[in-house]
């Protein structure tokens, strides 16, 4: 009864563009999650499915892919498709839709998840480095929304989930890099959503903390300091209260008793105060101030 009164809150402005529903009457509405493999997409998309949505999952890990694919489709009897592509292709949004018109569907709802992160000074990484990040956390989400939202506003209805970070709140001195781009995620999501009240379409950034998945390893952020300090959330936790927060029509939500005080914390410390107490706890227990040596002789 709730989501359906929210639903009507949200549609209030929208109004389908002539023929926009005709061109899918013939398709099945699909959630798309990119980083759909693994971590907190893979369970934001089961999530979904056990809300008996079809869901495509897609990430580069073919094999992965198919496995989960396969486990979502046996535990909720929905749909899963496994769409095993780069994101940061320049085609990749002509390439998902094509795939799912394929199949039969369409895309109802995207959840931007797909995401990697850099732990260290910012001067310790190559450029090579934070253009691979900015590529997927920012060029690759922006082009992946820039696609989706013109049809879903058409349609007068759809969803858009992006997954940034409670990084994104505040300057990230030692992931620096990878705290601008959840800044951006999250200062985005929230002007679209400013943007387009009431047009029938969920847009939503989704800004945990410290999260128990493989991605702070992948990062090199293992041994920081918030990762022995910070308790975390379990990724089905987080997927959990995620979808709950989307169907409740949140622009912006931090899950956790953990997250919510760092998101206070920031709004009520100053920073100069508080960017370097977020300084020290990036930091790794075993590093040393970095220093360029590359151009020194031996």
């Amino acid at each position: 009864m709730l989501v359906r009164l929210v639903d009507r809150w949200l549609s209030r402005n929208a109004y389908p563009e002539p023929g926009a529903l005709e061109a899918v009457a013939h398709l099945k509405p699909i959630v798309v999650v990119t980083g759909g493999s693994r971590g907190i997409g893979l369970e934001l998309g089961r999530r979904f499915a056990k809300a008996g949505r079809d869901v495509a999952l897609i990430a580069r890990d073919a094999a992965t892919l198919e496995l989960q694919a396969a486990a979502i489709e046996r535990d909720f009897k929905v749909h899963c498709a496994a769409i095993a592509l780069d994101i940061t292709e320049a085609d990749a949004a002509e390439r998902i839709d094509a795939s799912l018109t394929a199949r039969g569907y369409f895309t109802d709802v995207l959840i931007n998840c797909a995401g990697i992160g850099l732990a260290g000074p910012f001067v310790s990484h190559t450029e090579a480095q934070i253009d691979d990040l900015l590529r997927v956390n920012v060029q690759a989400l922006t082009n992946l929304t820039r696609h989706a939202l013109p049809q879903m506003l058409a349609r007068g209805r759809g969803g858009i989930m992006n997954v940034a970070s409670v990084g994104g709140l505040v300057p990230g001195p030692n992931q620096a890099a990878y705290y601008a781009s959840k800044a951006y995620v999250v200062s985005l999501t929230r002007a679209l959503a400013t943007e387009n009240p009431g047009r029938g379409v969920r847009i939503m950034a989704l800004a945990p903390g410290p999260v128990d998945t493989g991605f702070h390893q992948a990062m090199g952020a293992e041994l920081s300091f918030y990762r022995q300090l910070l308790v975390a959330l379990s990724a089905r936790q987080t997927a959990r209260a995620g979808y709950r927060a989307y169907l409740a029509g949140c622009h912006l939500f931090v899950p956790g008793i953990t997250g919510k005080f760092l998101q206070v914390a920031l709004w009520i410390i100053p920073h100069a105060v508080l960017l370097p107490i977020i300084g020290w706890l990036l930091q790794r227990r075993d590093e040393r101030p970095w220093r360029d040596t590359s151009d020194k002789e031996a």
